[in-house]
This record gives C-alpha cells, sequence and structure tokens, in this order.
C-alpha cells in the first residue's frame, strides 16, 4: 500500500468518520490471512461518556473509493456502528430462538479459499452472551460465493458485516452452529439464497409482528437487563431489521407498543427494560436452555445402544 493511496485512504475515511458522528482515533498497517499489509482504523464516539468504547475496520490493500456508492455506503455503515458503540454491549446481539451472542474476533479482510474452492473467508468466533462464565463458543469460518460475491458493492467489512453476522444468526437458529467450549471451525455458508435479485435485498427469516415484537423483548431483556444493567440498547437497528425481514420504523413502532404495556423505557430509537420485563427472566431462560439444547447434535439413542438395524 503506497502512501499516496493511504493518504487518499485515510482522510476519506475520516471524513465519512465525522459524516456518521465519529472520530478517527488511529490509523496503522496491519496484515491480512495471506501476511498482505492492510490499513487499520480505530474509531471513537466524542461524547466523553462513551470514552473507551471504540471499533475497528481492517481494509484490504487494494481498497479505495473508485466507486461513486462506496463513500455513502460506508458512512451509512459507520453510523450504525457509532448508534451501536451507545449500547452497554456493542458486539452483543440476540438470535430469533433467545439466544444472546457475542461477535469477536473477527479477521477482516475476506481471503480466497485454501481449500480450492471458489468462495472468499472469514474468520470469527461467536460467544454465548448471557452473563455466565461458561466460555461455551462457536469459533466460525463464513464462506461467501463467488457468485453471492458480485452482488456486495466491495468484499470489504463496511459491505459485508452485517450480512455476514445474520448469516451467522440464521445458521444458529438452523440448529447448525454448536456452542462448545474449545474445538474447530464450524462452516456458515453465505449463499445467494440469502439475496432476492428480484427484490434486490438480503432476505434471511420470514418472521410476523408477533414473532418480532417476541425478539425485542427477548433483546432488550438480554442486552439491556441482564448484560446492561438496564442501560437503553437501540431498537432501530437495521441489521436487526434485515435479520427479520422488516424495517427499523417497523420495530420502533412495536417497541412503542411494549413500552405502553410497561415492559419497555422508551429513550427516542433506544429501549430500557423495565422491571416488568425482568420479572419474566424464567420464560426468557427456558427460551435460551430451548435453543441452545437445539444446536447441540442429536443422537438416536437405540443406535448408541448399539439396536440399530444395520
Amino acid at each position: 500500500m503506497t502512501e499516496a493511496l493511504k493518504s487518499t485512504l485515510v482522510s476519506s475515511l475520516e471524513a465519512a468518520a465525522a459524516g456518521a458522528g465519529l472520530v478517527l482515533l488511529s490509523a496503522t498497517t496491519g496484515s491480512d490471512y495471506h501476511s498482505r499489509p492492510t490499513a487499520v482504523f480505530r474509531l471513537g464516539l466524542p461524547d466523553p461518556d462513551f470514552a473507551g468504547r471504540e471499533l475497528l475496520l481492517e481494509l484490504s490493500e487494494a481498497f479505495s473509493f473508485d466507486k461513486p456508492d462506496l463513500l455513502p455506503s460506508m458512512t451509512a455503515h459507520l453510523a450504525a456502528k457509532a448508534k451501536r458503540l451507545r449500547n452497554p454491549r456493542p458486539e452483543c446481539y440476540v438470535t430469533l430462538g433467545g439466544l444472546p451472542v457475542a461477535f469477536g474476533r473477527f479477521q477482516w479482510p475476506f481471503h480466497r479459499s485454501t481449500s480450492g474452492s471458489d468462495t472468499y473467508i472469514v474468520h470469527g468466533e461467536v460467544h454465548l452472551a448471557d452473563g455466565g462464565t461458561h466460555n461455551l463458543h462457536a469459533k466460525i469460518a463464513a464462506s461467501v460465493t463467488l457468485t453471492f460475491a458480485e452482488i456486495v458493492p466491495a468484499m470489504e467489512q463496511p459491505y459485508a458485516e452485517t450480512f455476514v453476522y445474520n448469516a451467522v444468526r440464521k445458521t444458529i437458529d438452523m440448529g447448525q452452529l454448536e456452542f462448545i467450549k474449545s474445538g474447530n471451525r464450524q462452516p456458515v455458508p453465505v449463499t445467494t439464497r440469502y439475496y432476492s435479485r428480484w427484490q434486490k435485498k438480503f432476505l434471511f427469516t420470514e418472521t410476523n409482528d408477533e414473532e418480532r415484537l417476541e425478539y425485542l423483548l427477548r433483546k432488550v431483556y438480554w442486552l439491556s437487563g441482564v448484560l446492561g444493567e438496564s442501560a437503553p440498547v437501540w431498537i432501530a437497528d437495521p441489521r436487526d431489521a434485515q435479520y427479520l425481514n422488516t424495517t427499523e420504523n417497523d420495530l420502533l413502532r412495536m417497541a412503542g407498543s411494549k413500552a405502553g404495556e410497561g415492559l419497555l423505557a422508551l429513550y427516542g430509537d433506544f429501549a430500557a427494560a423495565t422491571p416488568k420485563l425482568m420479572s419474566l427472566g424464567p420464560e426468557y431462560q427456558a427460551s435460551l436452555d430451548a435453543a441452545l439444547n437445539f444446536t447441540k447434535p442429536q443422537f438416536n439413542e437405540s443406535m448408541r445402544s448399539g439396536h440399530a438395524n444395520m
């Protein structure tokens, strides 16, 4: 990466960060999976109340804002990240089945598969984030097909992180990622089945109002009530809207209805857990236990006992 390219990239990224309400804290050189140089940016919020909360952005050597839509899309990505930085645990999400999970150690940017398949790969980890000390997690290898990559403006973190995270959540919902204390990487295939060319949008899960309402309550219970000491969490998250196949405004509307029932305390587009919501803890713990059990391999007990007809 030449010094001139670095200078251009840094100034463009700094402008995008400013437009998103963030400040650029540092810009350094890193290395990718194949030891090629990368550009690593640390960004944070200017608000002293959120001092110490930072996000990392790592871009490949070849990246540049050479298409007209790349810089606006980068700004939108950073604006959403700025909102999430105000959550008590910005790295945490909830699955539709009721599992609170923390995403971390993602090794951006993508690298091409070394196994001979025509895919882009990114490694990361997803931890069960229920406040326990069990260290249950899944090491994952998300693989994006070349056909799918053609849909994405650029195969870089800001343009891919949302659909990769949602593909991971969808894979958990299907019981295809196991949370264990150690182990090998588990595959998360990201294919064109998650994208409608006709509608020109990502489609992960078809949900109805009842399912979305339950999702919001679980999200606020875990991320605000259990993990955040009842600090508010962002409700109108476009990442959740994509995951649930809805809109940010629809999520806000639903949160308003639950606030009227005393289950949520609304603060603009953020919501905090109330004592009434926290009283439903046994119900949400049962949902967590059921969702976690669903991710475990199920064995045929008759075969385990040697009674199979083989």
